[in-house]
């Protein structure tokens, strides 16, 4: 493998993905290879089986490598869960009279922040500097060159619980692979999708998974503060499958189609009528549908703003922006949902600053792996010169805070399995035939010759609908 090639591998919940990026000269980052294959052996950021995911992630490579030509020997891999932990620590050096702060001074005070008592069983991950202070004088970037006699740091330290590192590190090693480094999550999401304003302000960095939620907290362009909440979109899944009595995939589909975090966003005349593996019939409106979701998201939502109250004061008193980025926050209404409850702007972050597969890897869900690549330029937390620089390389557009509700932009509808009518845009296809009727989704393992039975009105479906209206009157 070239010297220029640095590949990111995004270990998840639900899906496992690797990229390969090439640094041309001038810094520029070039995505040659993508490899994206469903997650095995996996479980909130952990592994639960070794050797299905060491599979998962020989396939993923594979798939990189057939695409790039480029044979791949050595990774970054995203590190996320409740297993990771993160301090803030505080550094000293002392500075000669008359001698100017370099490099080695700078190192020092460093390692002196390192020298915390954590626990034996962690092993560290970043050590990521947040600003210098120089003689009493705060906000320094960068302390080199500068005269003083007292050199401080503060610095974000991130680490992770050796078991989990060491069944990761085995899984990669086992898919014929070499460890490069460990990257936390949310510092790779940060790294992909913050703008050169956000960089000079406090910018909270959602990354919406399908087993965790990953938190990151950048100010002024450094990694200030991390978390990461164990629940994610399999969640909302969980719950719509749990309702409608389908499988998990199945329910998968209907809420990347049909689903919505804003009941007011769903189509009001859409009915969807669901047939069991059983026979049985079950109908819901998308606006019923909706109701189901709103919660769960907003329960996510709410435990972020817990944990950012906590560990820093009030939301929105401690940032400017919120950016949202990962895959389960493509359904549409969640960064609605998310700018009407942390009360402040709200975008859909995409991965930027990159050419090559740019239209490949321009989904929300890509924002990690591509910011593995990023953060293998300089490995020092800090988003690469190259990705501001390149941006007129992209072929994507951002979304921008004053966009209306329901834009498409704010989340894409995936595809259902199944289903018939696949609407665009979160509404649904017109009919090429006949009056608009209630969308068919059958789960039944073999097809029923039978006719169906027609319609009924949607006032007269018993069944699901009228026990999910009183669970939301008991939720609501």
């Amino acid at each position: 493998m070239r010297d220029n090639i640095i590949v990111g591998l995004d270990i998840g919940t639900t899906k496992i993905t690797t990229v390969i990026g090439e640094v041309m000269p001038g810094g520029a980052v070039d995505i040659i290879g993508e490899g994206s294959v469903p997650s095995e052996g996996m479980k909130r950021g952990s592994v639960v089986n070794l050797e299905r995911a060491t599979h998962a992630i020989k396939q993923s490579v594979q798939a990189a490598e057939r695409v790039s030509g480029v044979k791949v020997k050595s990774v970054f891999v995203s590190v996320a869960g409740n297993h990771a932990k993160a301090i803030t620590s505080h550094g000293l050096a002392a500075i000669r009279r008359h001698q100017e702060i370099n490099q080695a001074d700078v190192d020092r005070a460093i390692e002196n922040a390192r020298a915390v008592p954590l626990d034996p069983n962690l092993e560290i991950l970043h050590t990521l500097p947040q600003e210098y202070v120089v003689d009493g004088q705060e906000g320094i970037k960068s302390a080199v060159g500068m005269h003083g006699v007292r050199l401080e740091v503060d610095v974000h330290i991130v680490a992770g619980t050796a078991g989990p590192l060491l069944n990761l590190r085995r899984c990669v090693q086992e898919a014929g692979l070499q460890v490069e480094g460990f990257v936390l999550h949310a510092l790779a999401s940060g790294l992909a999708t913050l703008e050169a304003g956000e960089q000079m302000q406090t910018t909270i960095v959602i990354d919406m998974g399908g087993g965790t939620t990953d938190i990151g907290v950048f100010k002024r362009g450094n990694l200030a503060h991390s978390a990461s909440i164990p629940i994610g979109g399999e969640h909302v899944t969980a719950d719509l499958a749990q309702i409608l009595k389908i499988p998990m995939e199945e329910a998968e589909n209907v809420k990347k189609r049909y689903g919505a975090a804003l009941p007011e966003l769903a189509d009001q005349d859409l009915t969807l009528e669901i047939t069991t593996a059983n026979g049985t019939t079950h109908a819901i409106s998308a606006f019923e549908l909706s109701r189901v979701i709103k919660p769960r998201v907003n329960e996510i939502y709410g435990l972020i703003r817990d944990e950012i109250d906590q560990a820093l004061g009030p939301v929105e008193l401690v940032a400017q922006s919120v950016v949202l980025t990962g895959g389960a926050a493509q359904l549409r209404g969640a960064v609605d949902l998310a700018r009407d409850r942390f009360r402040l702007p709200t975008r859909l972050g995409r991965p930027r600053g990159i050419a090559g597969l740019s239209d490949i890897v321009s989904s929300p869900e890509f924002a990690c792996s591509v910011g593995m690549v990023l953060y293998g330029i300089g490995q020092d937390g800090k988003v690469p010169l190259s990705v501001f620089s390149g941006e007129q390389l992209q072929g994507q557009h951002q979304t921008t805070p004053a966009q209306p509700r329901g834009d498409s932009a704010n989340g894409r509808p995936g595809t259902a399995g199944n289903a018939v009518g696949t609407p665009t845009s979160g509404q649904p296809a017109p009919q090429p035939e006949g009056p608009k009727g209630p969308v068919v989704i059958s789960t039944a393992p073999t097809p029923d010759t039978r006719p169906a039975a027609p319609s009924k009105p949607k006032s007269n479906q018993p069944g699901l609908g009228d026990r999910l209206r009183k669970i939301m009157k008991d939720w609501f």
